[in-house]
């Protein structure tokens, strides 16, 4: 493999017309620039410059060598030039892992605004209510909601929100009834409930400093919070969710809070990023863009209960 820096050094020499020249433009001795052209023509096996005392002189193989060297060490600049420019500037492919529900709420309407600041920047986002491999599956960012600590610590971890989850019915699935004013008022009233492995059919209810634990025997349950919610609208029962989730229903009187003084406790949205990813400035700016947008994307602005 041919050193670029014996092409460059030939390069002067040809374009100041002798090593002495070439040595002078470059400040460095003439022995090194002779030596460097040297050891090219060695490795090439041909002699590139016929050399006097006073110039040197390209010979044909060696000006048809100069064509090829011009264009190697444009590309090499335009190489260097493409890495610094990503590097001083978002650019290039994010790929992004989150749930259904977080794609369709926590990040509704930030995508195509991030894309707009960023016009050199692309976004593939994988939508799947499973935890993917980060690394093996070469995901840049994966957004995860969780209640406990996440273990990995192989990961980069910026925490986004905080999500509480709260309990919500219809209005007419309330009506002719006495409205629940303590967790216990909730034993026997049809429930829905959120599907989540380890965790049992109990919602852990929390108000201040008192924390109650209540059992629930739901007719509906899957891992699917959408269909929760459609069938809490619908009046099949009392649901607890994230907040965020609902405060559209909320807002149009479809869905109600229960319970209103009560939480069933505070979920957590965690952006997970490889170390190497972390450094780039496209995932960075992605980090710094969703830490200032996803708050008030998920603000559950409390006047509405």
């Amino acid at each position: 493999m041919l050193d670029l820096n014996d092409i460059y050094y030939f390069v002067q020499v040809i374009e100041h017309k002798s090593i002495t020249a070439a040595a002078r433009a470059l400040a460095l001795p003439k022995s090194t620039i002779s030596y460097r052209v040297a050891q090219l023509e060695a490795e090439l096996g041909v002699r590139l410059i016929n050399r006097t005392t006073r110039q040197s002189s390209v010979t044909e193989i060696g000006a048809e060598f100069y064509a090829h060297a011009i264009a190697m060490l444009q590309e090499a600049h335009a190489a260097e030039s493409a890495v610094r420019q990503r590097i001083l500037s978002p650019s290039g492919l994010i790929r992004i892992s989150t749930a259904v529900a977080t794609a369709q709420f926590a990040l509704k309407g930030l995508l195509p605004k991030f894309c707009e600041r960023h016009p050199k920047v692309r976004i593939l986002q994988r939508t799947a209510d499973i935890e993917v491999d980060v690394i093996a599956e070469r995901f840049d960012i994966a957004i995860r909601a969780h209640s406990h600590a996440l273990q990995n610590s192989t990961l980069v971890q910026r925490t986004l929100a905080l999500t509480p989850w709260m309990l919500f019915a219809s209005p007419g699935f309330l009506d002719g009834s006495v409205a629940p004013k303590e967790p216990e008022d909730l034993i026997g009233r049809r429930s829905l409930f959120m599907v989540r492995d380890g965790v049992p059919n109990e919602w852990v209810l929390k108000s201040g400093g008192d924390v109650r634990r209540l059992r629930v025997d739901p007719v509906l349950m899957t891992d699917c919070m959408l269909t929760l919610k459609d069938a809490a609208a619908a009046g099949l029962g009392i649901v607890a969710l994230p907040a965020y989730i609902c405060k559209e229903e909320v807002a149009q009187g479809a869905l109600i809070r229960v319970l209103s003084d009560w939480t069933c406790g505070d979920a957590q949205l965690t952006a997970l990023v490889p170390f190497a990813q972390n450094r780039l400035p496209s995932v960075r700016a992605f980090l710094d863009y969703l830490v200032a947008e996803v708050p008030a994307a998920v603000d559950i602005k409390r006047n509405l209960w």
